[in-house]
């Protein structure tokens, strides 16, 4: 099995792709910042067992894992290389059956949301969904929908897998969503990370 690998702008987090679907394509990422997060899947907590692994984000076909900065990548990479070869050579399932997955979905339903507040929260959400998760996604990483709070304006989003902790997450969220969203959606004042 031949997996491939990709920097991402964060320097601690590597993007794994093992050339076959991980979630599959549809499937929202799946943040497992911490062992006991992974519970839910075989997959994140054997690459949780490598020393140094700090994070794991489930994309529809790709892994990203983030590590401790103390680690560097050339001690690691072969161990999860092997370990994400001989998982998906065993066919094993990726999430456990029944078991619960972190939820990515936004954290307030659109229903919480009523009149010209719920149309803004839809558009908010439809631009993330067709305009940035894709981007993010090529980056090893995730966001997602948190809260708006119609009386200020603000936006809060949740930055995972390689966007959390990446140096350059608030240039992306200030520069690059916060002047998109206000551009679409003029009620949106300003972006803060959740």
């Amino acid at each position: 099995m031949f997996i491939q690998t990709e920097d991402t702008p964060n320097p601690q987090s590597m993007k794994f792709l093992p050339g076959q679907p991980v979630l599959g394509q549809g499937a929202l990422g799946i943040d497992f910042p911490t062992i006991e997060a992974a519970a839910s899947s075989p997959l994140a907590a054997m690459l949780f067992e490598t020393d140094g692994v700090m994070g794991i984000y489930l994309g529809a076909d790709f892994i990203t894992v983030t590590k401790a900065e103390a680690v560097e990548w050339v001690h690691i990479k072969p161990t999860l290389l092997g370990a994400i070869a001989d998982f998906f050579t065993a066919g094993l399932p990726v999430l456990a059956e029944g078991g619960a997955a972190p939820s990515s979905s936004p954290a307030t339903p659109v229903e919480d949301y009523e009149g010209e507040d719920r149309e803004v929260v839809e558009q908010i959400i439809e631009l993330i969904e067709t305009r940035v998760r894709p981007a993010v996604a090529a980056d090893g990483g995730d966001i997602v929908f948190k809260h708006y709070e119609p009386r200020t304006g603000v936006v809060f989003l949740s930055m995972q897998g390689a966007c959390a902790g990446c140096p350059s997450s608030t240039m992306t969220l200030k520069s690059g969503i916060e002047n998109m969203l206000k551009h679409y959606v003029p009620e949106v004042a300003r972006v803060e990370a959740a």
